[in-house]
């Protein structure tokens, strides 16, 4: 069997690809029996819930992202207006520009800055940080102390991302529309007060809380990936710095993933909520 594989190309093309596929399932497999030993360890509150160890992460993953977080967000809002501004004001809409930028900031793009500007600086701070404890043993140490590093490393970060992303959430949306709310009222002297009366009719509580419920999720995954890459880095400095590479990648993708079904999830309610069909693709 292997001296055919050897002379023929396309079983060869055959194997490589099977190989690949066993090794993605094999490694979902692991990083799904990671998730579920990390969700195990949340009712040994004593393991994790130290401060040195809780409050350090929550301070790190909240507090000092709030600059970069406001920062971009602000700025991001000011694109949109100045983007946005011209099409409206040529059909005499200006007006309506706050209702489209705040609800689309609230909504969409609010919760995905935030998942992604955490995963870029938290995710992967985490991941090297592990990976560094993986390739100096101190994993195995712990374990040979008889204290779990899932319990004791994981939990903590991962529940620190879950809690404070929505806060940094909210800390982007605000900036966004202040960003906004400046350029196309200081700047482009549009009517203020038109402004605030689309924004209430566009975004309602619904919307708010929509953007919130995918930031939780989005913490949860980032977390959940980026102590993943750490626990299971390849040793050397290299190993270290491809699982980092490796978390934020992989990070995104889960993050554009799901967004889309939460998307498709939350507008279905949406519409239930309001009396409405949700229709097949089919019909």
């Amino acid at each position: 069997m292997l001296s055919l594989i050897r002379r023929d190309p396309i079983a060869r093309v055959i194997a490589l690809i099977g190989a690949v596929i066993i090794g993605r399932v094999s490694a979902f497999g692991r990083f799904t029996e990671f998730c579920f030993a990390t969700a195990a360890g949340l009712p040994y509150t004593r393991s994790w819930s130290r401060r040195d160890r809780l409050g350090a992460q929550l301070f790190f993953v909240g507090t000092t992202s709030i600059p970069v977080l406001a920062l971009v967000g602000a700025f991001i809002g000011m694109i949109l207006a100045i983007e946005g501004y011209l099409q409206f004001a040529s059909v005499g809409q200006e007006g309506r520009l706050g209702g489209v930028i705040n609800v689309s900031i609230v909504k969409q793009i609010g919760p995905v800055l935030a998942a992604v500007m955490l995963a870029g600086r938290v995710g992967c701070s985490l991941t090297a940080e592990l990976g560094t404890m993986r390739v100096t043993e101190q994993l195995d140490a712990m374990r040979a102390m008889a204290a779990d590093p899932v319990r004791v490393l994981v939990v903590p970060r991962v529940v620190a991302c879950v809690l404070m992303i929505p806060w940094l959430t909210i800390v982007s949306n605000l900036c966004g529309l202040l960003g906004g709310w400046l350029v196309v009222t200081k700047y482009y002297d549009a009517d203020p007060l038109q402004y605030w009366r689309y924004s209430d009719i566009f975004v309602s509580w619904y919307e708010v809380m929509n953007g919130l419920i995918k930031s939780i999720f989005f913490g949860a995954a980032i977390g959940l990936v980026a102590c993943y890459k750490g626990f299971n880095c390849k040793p050397g400095a290299e190993g270290v710095g491809r699982a980092t590479t490796d978390s934020f990648v992989t990070s995104f993708i889960a993050i554009i993933i799901l967004n889309l079904m939460l998307a498709k999830l939350l507008n279905d309610i949406d519409l239930m909520r309001h009396g409405g069909i949700v229709d097949s693709v089919f019909g």
